[in-house]
């Protein structure tokens, strides 16, 4: 009886093990839905590249001892331009929510949670001029929002 259930923990641990391995690369974006890519094709995970005289600007996803932000918060943009939101520490995702930027179009649909550091989230700058709310879903509440200003 021992030996059976040994056996059983052992494939318990093992079939964990593959399941996290298969998560853990599409966390890194490393592969691509192509449904969620065709429903929103100015955002997808992975290394996406600037348009022609755009720039990537970085924005770093924090959890430290002052709190949860976003680093910067406040972003200037232009079209073509590539925001690159990269996790830092903690857990965060990226939302443009459809309710805090009213009549604005091609948004894109909200991140997967990011977990490891160093996992981006790329956005390719595509919209009209004005300015567009984003947050942090699990820490809006605590501060984690911010605004990318859109220039004509």
């Amino acid at each position: 009886m021992r030996s059976s259930t040994s056996s059983f923990v052992t494939a318990v641990v093992v079939g964990a093990a593959l399941v996290g391995c298969s998560r853990s690369d599409s966390a890194k974006g490393t592969t691509a839905d192509s449904s969620a890519s065709a429903a929103a094709p100015a955002a997808v995970s992975g290394a996406l590249q600037p348009g022609p005289g755009g720039k990537i600007i970085t924005v770093e996803l924090i959890t430290d001892a002052t709190g949860n932000y976003f680093k910067p918060k406040d972003i200037s943009a232009r079209k073509g331009d590539l925001i690159r939101y990269t996790l830092g520490q903690g857990v965060h995702n990226v939302d443009f929510l459809p309710d805090s930027n009213a009549g604005k179009k091609g948004l894109p649909k909200a991140s997967d949670m990011l977990q490891l550091p160093g996992q981006t989230f790329d956005v390719l700058v595509s919209w009209d001029a004005g300015k567009y709310y984003f947050q942090c879903d699990p820490h809006a509440l605590l501060g984690m929002r911010g605004y990318v200003t859109v220039a004509p």
